[in-house]
């Protein structure tokens, strides 16, 4: 809902503040007054083209502002968030555009820079207007088809066609990633093969650099190590003997002392003893060092090709692992998945057949929910034909027909929406084909035609309803037609906003809120007013546009007649 318009230096506008209520708010006054500049104000701030002459003169420039009320599910949010905008959904939203007098344009959203495109956007998302030049909103038939289907209340076979067209593009991209796989198959099963074959012959394991490192590390001072060995144990060849000699040869002292008539237990011979003993303990320990020697000999006793062996495993793996361009490390792993992209490859054809039975078995799903959908969608069609030619005649279009066309697309145009054009189409004369909306000449008929069809939508699930301007919508109507043109916009204000500029008393009688356009000031200036008129000034306003410059008591009470009605 709009909320407030600012305009400032707008053509014969100075400043203007107006607050705007829900419900229908008819403009009024004589022509030429400025009526249409305030809709220009409108259009500047919503993305409408912006020309240098809306610039009052003696202005430098020209600002136009639009506060909206956007219910929290309106789609409008989506925009400000596709968009990179800030924003809150219990906050009004502030649009803003500035003209200068050389024609350069800045349009602001919330005080935030944007494009003019972004507030173009923004507008057709919160605002219709249907006037003598232009109608926006119906003319596109992108709107026709969310129309109906809101119409026809069609939530549930819409949202099954969604599904079923989900699950069908999700079929198709994955035989179109199996096709991929296939014909690229042959190279990649060659190539997959030599790597998984050089893998194989290695066969790494986890950690084997690591062992192979510290391995080459030990061979490499082996022999060194083994020489070292050799000269100590070189130390003891023969000392075993030598030190068994002189054990002897002290036991043979001893024996001779005592035969000379030493004590056995004298100091001589307990020396002696002790000497034995203590050479007994050397020959032990030499016998343990010289096993000890040995042992460590074995520990360092390698194949003589060891070396050359590991070596050759150590540099065959690290060339492999920079030919793959991983770390050794990573070589059993890569192996692994090696192998299963192989299988996988290899399975390809017998996965691409199963994915295209069920991309099959998806499209069948998908083509009947959409024909259910388009079924649906027909007779929504002639229900809507039928209440919008019930609205044709009373606003004196009785001659015009009016058609829902639901023409079926190809499959290269399905999508989750189904597989129907929608188009509202009109014929304005007996015997005159059926055309777009803009086949419609007069400007007029085709603002009454919006608000047959918009009368015929209102209430029936179409969605959060924008600003609906009707400008001049009862040109060339009067009595009984303008007061059908003023019910329905009534009717429409009911769950709506309207704003309508008219010069029928029978359609500004119906308003809930009643703004007097009129001109101020004197030849050298002269600038554009707007009187919220009271109650009692609406039916001297009401009563002027039945009479004219002459209000007479009659006039009055046909006035206050019409307001009652």
């Amino acid at each position: 809902m709009l909320i407030g318009l600012q305009i400032r230096d707008v053509v014969l506008i100075e400043a203007l503040d107006l607050s705007i209520g829900p419900g229908l708010t008819a403009l009024t006054g004589e022509t030429g007054a400025g009526k249409s500049i305030i809709l220009d104000a409108l259009g500047l701030a919503t993305g409408a083209r912006g020309d240098a002459g809306l610039v009052r003169r003696g202005a430098a420039q020209a600002v136009a502002t639009a506060a909206f009320a956007p219910t929290p599910d309106h789609h409008v949010w989506d925009i400000l968030e596709e968009k990179g905008l800030a924003y809150a959904r219990d906050e009004d939203l502030v649009l803003r555009r500035t003209l200068s007098a050389d024609g350069r344009s800045r349009a602001f959203v919330n005080d935030q820079a944007t494009g003019v495109g972004v507030l173009k956007e923004l507008g057709e998302a919160l605002l219709e207007v249907h006037g003598q030049h232009e109608t926006v909103g119906l003319l596109d038939a992108r709107t026709h088809r969310p129309l109906l289907d809101g119409y026809g209340e069609l939530r549930v076979p819409l949202g099954e066609a969604a599904v079923a067209w989900s699950a069908w593009r999700e079929a198709r991209g994955r035989v179109e990633a199996l096709r991929a796989d296939v014909a690229r198959s042959a190279a990649e099963i060659e190539e997959l093969t030599f790597r998984l074959s050089e893998l194989d012959r290695l066969d790494p394991r986890e950690g084997e650099e690591t062992e192979l490192a510290e391995q080459r590390a030990i061979l490499g001072a082996a022999e060194k190590a083994l020489a070292d060995i050799g000269a100590a144990r070189d130390t003891f060849d023969g000392l075993g003997a030598k030190v068994a000699s002189a054990i002897r040869a002290l036991e043979r002292a001893r024996d001779r002392a005592v035969t000379a008539g030493a004590a056995a237990d004298g100091p001589a011979v307990s020396r002696l003893a002790a000497a034995a003993e203590a050479l007994d303990r050397v020959l032990v320990e030499a016998g343990e060092a010289e096993a000890a020697i040995d042992s460590a000999a074995q520990a360092f006793d390698f194949e003589p090709d060891r070396l050359e062996k590991a070596e050759e495993r150590l540099f065959d793996l690290r060339g492999l692992a920079r030919k793959l361009s991983v770390a050794v490390e990573a070589l059993p792993a890569l192996r692994v998945q090696f192998a299963e992209r192989l299988r996988a490859v290899e399975s390809a054809e017998g996965a691409l057949k199963r994915a295209e039975a069920e991309a099959a078995a998806a499209r069948a799903a998908y083509l009947a929910a959409a024909d259910a959908l388009s079924r649906v969608r027909r007779a929504a069609g002639a229900r809507l034909a039928e209440a919008v030619m019930a609205e044709l005649a009373p606003l004196k279009l009785d001659k015009a027909r009016f058609r829902v066309a639901v023409e079926p697309l190809g499959e290269d145009r399905a999508g989750p929406a189904g597989l129907d054009r929608v188009a509202f189409e009109i014929s304005t004369n007996p015997g005159a084909p059926f055309g777009d909306l803009g086949a419609i000449a007069s400007g007029g008929e085709l603002a009454r035609f919006a608000l047959a069809l918009k009368a015929a939508l209102a209430g029936r699930g179409t969605g959060p309803q924008p600003l609906m301007i009707f400008d001049e919508v009862d040109q060339g109507v009067g009595g009984a037609v303008a007061d059908a043109v003023g019910l329905r916009l009534k009717r429409l204000a009911s769950a709506a906003q309207v704003l309508v500029v008219t010069h029928s008393p029978q359609v500004a009688a119906r308003a809930e809120a009643h703004w007097r356009i009129a001109k101020a000031g004197d030849a050298e200036r002269v600038r554009t007013v707007v009187e919220i008129l009271s109650p009692a000034d609406r039916e001297e306003e009401i009563a002027r546009m039945l009479a004219g410059a002459q209000i007479t008591d009659a006039a009055r009470a046909a006035a206050r007649a019409l307001m009652d009605a």
